[in-house]
């Protein structure tokens, strides 16, 4: 495949905004990737950016810059156009493309997939490579990493879904290993999809068959009295750390729907902290992006047990939301780096 040359320092970069996707998380991509087109659009960004927009359906086929921008101006998913499914090719205006901006989240795109698609076609992208992809997606590979990197953790059992089998046994150990509360996760699900909380035994079974159906690999942790911090990390070589944001919310935990539904919770930035609990929190975040091989933009989420003043790391997302309501452009807002500069620096780190 050949490339388009760079663009001289008097023509606008051809960005290629990529949206939607395979996964439960589809809806979201779009608010994010509206979000970003906003970025990349605004102020003197118009000047320094042409982007092309690509949608891929529920399906997993691509679209053009025609129909993906009809979906980002409506805010909603294409239909079902039947045909075959899967990737099947890249749709006109895809090799004019110098850098690749991709927005989506959970399976098949935030997992090292399409980054390893950019990979072969020797172009640069925004945010981390395969590995740090994978790796983060999938929450037992990252427990891991992070448990190699020595960072602190909740009590955690990694399960296999052959592992119900076990039936009552199973149940007991898991009583006996991390009482209640108790979650239950998919392990390579985003955004709360398919998590559950079990406060007995029955919702301990239908959790985990819950979560079977979704993935065969999951994880069950020790439900704690904690709240819940979020750092947002920027660079590659050198990662910069933004402020703490915590997020408060009414319901029983942080679930899909609450983290999307306006007024469903509240977001505190900076977090009400004691300076030494941010600066550490800010410095664990940073080892957390290391651990697992990430770079570009990562979000680092913690539980911070004020009893005992501990931060425990809970997960890191390799391509966090960028809708209206998510964490990481807001955090970096506060930060001192607004959405326009923000987009144009993750695009530069790309490159």
């Amino acid at each position: 495949m050949s490339t388009t040359p760079a663009a001289s320092s008097s023509q606008p970069r051809v960005v290629g905004l990529v949206f939607g996707g395979a996964s439960g998380e589809h809806d979201v991509s779009i608010r994010s990737a509206a979000t970003v087109l906003r970025g990349l659009s605004g102020g003197v960004n118009s000047t320094r950016y042409r982007v092309v927009a690509f949608y891929i359906d529920r399906q997993g086929r691509w679209w053009g810059d025609d129909i993906a921008r009809e979906v980002l101006s409506s805010g909603q998913a294409r239909p079902d156009a039947g045909g075959r499914s899967g990737f099947c090719g890249l749709p006109d205006g895809a090799l004019e493309v110098e850098v690749w901006y991709p927005v989506l989240h959970g399976p098949n795109g935030e997992d090292g997939t399409i980054q390893g698609l950019f990979c072969l076609m020797q172009l640069p992208f925004v945010g981390s490579g395969v590995l740090g992809s994978a790796v983060g997606m999938d929450k037992l590979a990252m427990k891991a990493a992070f448990a190699a990197a020595g960072l602190p953790q909740g009590p955690y059992r990694p399960l296999l879904a052959a592992e119900l089998e076990q039936g009552e046994a199973l149940l007991e150990q898991l009583e006996a290993e991390l009482g209640y509360p108790c979650f239950i996760k998919p392990a390579n699900l985003g955004s709360s999809v398919g998590i559950t909380k079990a406060t007995n035994r029955s919702e301990l079974k239908s959790g985990l068959e819950l979560a079977a159906s979704h993935d065969q690999r999951l994880l069950v942790e020790k439900g704690l009295e904690v709240r819940e911090l979020e750092c947002a990390v920027l660079g590659r070589e050198q990662l910069q750390a933004s402020v703490l944001g915590e997020v408060r919310f009414e319901a029983d935990w942080y679930d899909y729907e609450t983290k999307y539904s306006s007024g469903s919770s509240e977001t505190l930035i900076p977090a009400p902290l004691p300076g030494p609990v941010s600066e550490e929190a800010r410095r664990l975040a940073v080892l957390a992006v290391q651990a697992v091989g990430a770079g570009g933009l990562s979000r680092v989420d913690f539980f911070y047990e004020e009893s005992s003043g501990q931060l425990l790391i809970n997960e890191i997302n390799t391509l966090p939301g960028f809708t209206s309501q998510s964490m990481y452009p807001m955090l970096w807002s506060e930060s001192g780096i607004p959405l326009e500069e923000l987009v144009h620096q993750l695009v530069e780190l790309a490159r």
